[in-house]
Parts: structure tokens; sequence; C-alpha cells
């Protein structure tokens, strides 16, 4: 399997948490499991922690600088070994595909960390692991998740999408960067960038417009981070449905009368709500097989993942 996904190691279900537990999640573990290679990584046994061990904390001094210390005795300070670690790992993460975090964790946490002051009193749940902060920063175009978050079926549909086209660009860009690759490539994710957002449909149209403006390393990067930042937004009905109009469009001059009537009211019930994505996605699908064209085959839109993951169900 080609595509890398890297995990905080107790979310695969090994029992490097503070307390000796786990945090395994199912849907890694039994169902994405079969379509990727996970890298696993505990970045408090990586630098000596022990298993179980003491808890550790964000906590922000008098400079307002956030530290990793002890929870019990803020005087033990990991800070600087979590990032001399971090510095040495990240380079070799440059293939990752997406990253899933353990949510909550002064380490790994991807959003709303607690953070404390020295006086130990609650500052809110404002900040960032400080190991994932590092690894956003290092490659921000990387899908990031929250184990927690996975669980939302629209969140974990989105997060899985970004993965499969961010191994997609990684594959299509292998063996060196090329403008005509690119062109290639973002024929293919038109319609899945507009389900996504429609803004940077035509923002990203106009990027690789203007290629011949830019160095190949820095076009390269600002497609993949905009792309990947694009495609965060979760694809809505009204969205999915304005693209399914638009491949719709493909069909005008081939379909009876009464199959673009059944394809329009496919379309118009899935918008409204009664229908899953896939049964328009399926009849879009069926008239291609009936009347192929080379273009709409290609779009990664109809299928942008494998579809035996069941998240457009």
């Amino acid at each position: 399997m080609s595509i890398k996904i890297g995990i905080s190691a107790c979310v695969l279900g090994e029992k490097v948490r503070f307390d000796g537990g786990h945090k395994a999640s199912n849907f890694c573990t039994q169902q994405l499991a079969n379509w990727v290679q996970f890298v696993p990584v505990c970045p408090e046994q990586a630098i000596g922690l022990g298993v179980p061990r003491p808890a550790i904390r964000l906590q922000r001094n008098a400079q307002h600088q956030i530290r990793l210390v002890q929870t019990k005795d803020t005087s033990l300070d990991y800070t600087g070994q979590m990032l001399t670690f971090t510095e040495q790992l990240l380079p070799r993460l440059a293939q990752l595909s997406g990253y899933i975090v353990c949510a909550k964790s002064p380490t790994c946490g991807m959003e709303r960390v607690k953070l404390y002051d020295e006086q130990g009193q609650n500052l809110g749940k404002v900040t960032v692991g400080l190991y994932t902060q590092q690894l956003m920063q290092r490659y921000p175009w990387l899908p990031v998740e929250e184990d927690g978050r996975l669980q939302d079926p629209l969140l974990r549909e989105n997060f899985i999408c970004r993965v499969f086209s961010l191994d997609d660009y990684q594959q299509s860009m292998a063996d060196g960067f090329t403008v005509g690759k690119l062109v290639k490539f973002h024929s293919r994710y038109k319609f899945l960038i507009m389900s996504h957002n429609p803004v940077a449909y035509r923002e990203l149209g106009r990027l690789v417009a203007s290629a011949s403006l830019f160095k190949a390393e820095e076009l390269s990067i600002r497609y993949i981070t905009d792309l990947m930042q694009a495609m965060q937004h979760i694809a809505t009905r009204k969205n999915h449905a304005n693209t399914l109009q638009h491949l719709q469009g493909f069909f005008k001059t081939v379909l009876s009368p009464s199959s673009k009537q059944q394809l329009s009211d496919t379309i118009h019930r899935y918008r409204q709500g009664f229908l899953p994505l896939m049964a328009p996605v399926t009849l879009l699908q069926h008239h291609l097989l009936q009347h192929p064209n080379a273009y709409l085959s290609s779009q990664r839109y109809l299928q942008p993942y494998p579809e035996q993951l069941g998240l457009r169900a």
C-alpha cells in the first residue's frame, strides 16, 4: 500500500498513554487499515518518558512562552526534548499523505488543548499540542485530523478525501514536478474542488493558468497548499448539487428527454435531503457507461477514494 498516514500510536491501539492505556479507533484499525500504511508515533515515549508516566500539560510562563511540563512538578520541563525530537523526525515524514492525532493531548492534540498558567490556573482549551503544532507548521498542506472528530461522518469523509487527493498529487509528481503534470492533475480535480469550495475552484484555475509566472517548486507548494485548504471545507449538499448539474450538462445532447428528467429529479431530491449522494453519482456513472466521455471518466469527483469505505452512503 503506497498511502502512508502518520498516527498517534495510542490511536492505533498501542498501550503507550500516560496511564498505560490506549485510545484505539475502530475506524482506523478495522476499516482504514485495509487501504493505508500507518506510521505510528508516540512523541512522549520517544523522548524517554515511560509507560505509565506522570501526566504532563502545556503551561504559559511569564514571558508568554508555552512550555511542556509535568503536571505535579512543573519544574520538570520537557519542551526542549520534544522540540529536538520533532525537528529530527519531521524531515522523515515528508511522504505522508495524512496524519491522525490523539485529541486533547498536550503533545498531539490538533485543537482545543488545555493551557495553564504558572499558578496552575486553567486558561481554557485554547492551544495545540506541541508536536502537532510543529507538524502542521512544517507541512501546511498535510491533512491532519483528531481521532474523536473522525467519529463525525462528514469530517471523516472530508479527511479521507483529502488524504487520497494528496496521495494522488504526490504520486503524480513522484519523478519531478512539471507544469504539464499540474495541468493534467488539476483537470481531473476540477469538479471535486467545485464541490468543496466554488471560490477556490476559480482561484486555483487562475493559479494554474498563470503557472509561467512561478518557479516550479514555489508553484508546486502553493498549489497543493491551496488545494488542501480548499478541500478542508465540507462539501455541502448545495455545492454537490451544483457540481452534479455541471456534470449533467455533458449529457444534454445524448440523453432522451425522460432520462434528462430522471437525472434532474434525482439531483433535486438529493439536494432536498431525500437521497444519498451515491444516488445521482451512480446514475451519472450509468449514463457515462452508455455514452463514454474521456474527460468525465477522468474526474476524481466520481470516485475520490475506494467506494468500499462507504463514506458516501
